[in-house]
């Protein structure tokens, strides 16, 4: 291989959120989404080069940028986005609180399918706008690694959508926390349904790189005309490349009403000026590191790998989602009989190991289940491992 995902870097006193939240030393962090390796060479040595011109001031991003991420989505992914669809902000959830800003008013609800993202609650409330959750339902996973996965309930889908009060749909494709990488087939349906029922789709495509073997992440807005103009879509390098503190990411929109009310939101939001390091990292990115994603994604399913087989061979009572994209695996722990808030804890305080709560997701859908984020070293994995092993093992 040649980038050398195994590498341990100590995060520790960096001022790093993932290594320096937990109170209790020596703690393994295997929650917060960001990875513990190394960036591609190509983004230090470009990170470097506008370091050396020392002088940081107020950042016009070149039309350069705009190029580096429209040729990334056509030579990838067949999706060909036009120069005006684009607007950059500071990072994806201030993108979607500000499209949730633009197009809605107090009272108003927006759907999404649950278990999901957390942040997506707190946009959604803080602008005054009610949540209103579709669960996701379970079935049993048919490949030969991943106990189960994820499908949408259509007829529930529509029903939500039927509410006059429904305005916005937020979808996460690749899907956090389950796993799911949706097919054509079920963004046009979801699309389908929208536009009957005059809701507007917000994909959230954040994770959109981080796809398993056997997978292929479709952008919504490609899937169709009706999609492309049904549809805003936020993505971000962020998640992919490992540089979420660099703070840039980019909304998609067609509709040219529809973008002036959302850069009217971001700007009311003060979150329309970038750092002048997002956009360099951004464009080394997506010019000269692609060889170094399609390592990264080979070394997430090797980890995935020695997860599941770690359930399989010590506690086949909790089932393990099947991982098609992102670096985030969700785990039913329900066997254990006891709440995933006081597990969570357990393993923090007991075994030194931080995992993501199920119940952040949702309340009702995530009660049962933990998230482990197996984007680190090897090492690090078996040793996180081993440490819920033991509380596990103590508490069954």
């Amino acid at each position: 291989m040649k980038y050398r995902f195994d590498e341990c870097v100590n995060r520790r006193g960096s001022g790093c959120y993932k290594w320096d939240e937990a109170q209790e030393e020596g703690v393994v962090p295997m929650w917060v989404a960001d990875m513990d390796f190394r960036v591609a060479q190509p983004i230090v040595e470009a990170l470097h080069h506008r370091v050396d011109h020392g002088v940081f001031g107020y950042v016009k991003v070149p039309e350069t940028y705009y190029t580096s991420v429209i040729n990334w989505f056509h030579r990838r992914h067949g999706w060909l986005i036009e120069r005006e669809w684009m607007q950059y902000t500071i990072g994806v959830v201030p993108a979607l609180s500000a499209i949730i800003k633009a197009l809605t008013n107090p009272g108003d609800k927006v759907v999404v399918l649950t278990p999901v993202y957390n942040c997506f609650f707190s946009s959604i409330r803080n602008n005054g706008c009610e949540v209103s959750e579709c669960s996701l339902v379970r079935f049993p996973a048919t490949s030969e690694i991943g106990d189960f996965t994820y499908q949408i309930d259509f007829v529930e889908f529509e029903e939500r959508c039927k509410d006059p009060k429904a305005k916005l749909f937020i979808l996460c494709n690749p899907h956090n926390p389950g796993g799911r990488v949706w097919t054509k087939e079920e963004l046009a349906k979801l699309n389908d349904i929208c536009a009957r029922n005059h809701v507007l789709v917000v994909a959230d495509e954040i994770h959109c790189e981080l796809v398993m073997p056997g997978y292929e992440y479709i952008p919504f807005a490609s899937v169709s005309e009706e999609c492309l103009h049904n549809s805003i879509t936020c993505n971000s390098p962020s998640k992919s490349f490992n540089i979420a503190g660099l703070q840039m990411s980019n909304i998609i929109c067609v509709n040219p009403m529809i973008r002036r009310r959302i850069n009217r939101a971001v700007n009311v939001n003060e979150t329309c000026d970038v750092n002048p390091f997002g956009y360099v990292a951004t464009m080394a990115a997506y010019d000269e590191c692609e060889d170094w994603l399609e390592q990264l994604n080979d070394y997430i399913w090797e980890n995935y790998k020695i997860l599941y087989a770690f359930f399989q061979n010590n506690f086949p009572q909790f089932q393990v989602a099947r991982l098609e994209g992102t670096y985030l695996v969700w785990v039913d722990i329900s066997a254990i009989g006891i709440g995933s808030d006081d597990l969570a804890n357990r393993l923090q305080t007991e075994g030194k190991v931080m995992v993501s709560c199920g119940t952040i997701y949702s309340k009702t859908d995530g009660e049962g289940y933990i998230r482990i984020n197996i984007a680190c070293p090897k090492s690090q994995l078996l040793e996180a491992l081993e440490r819920i092993r033991k509380v596990m093992v103590s508490l069954l």
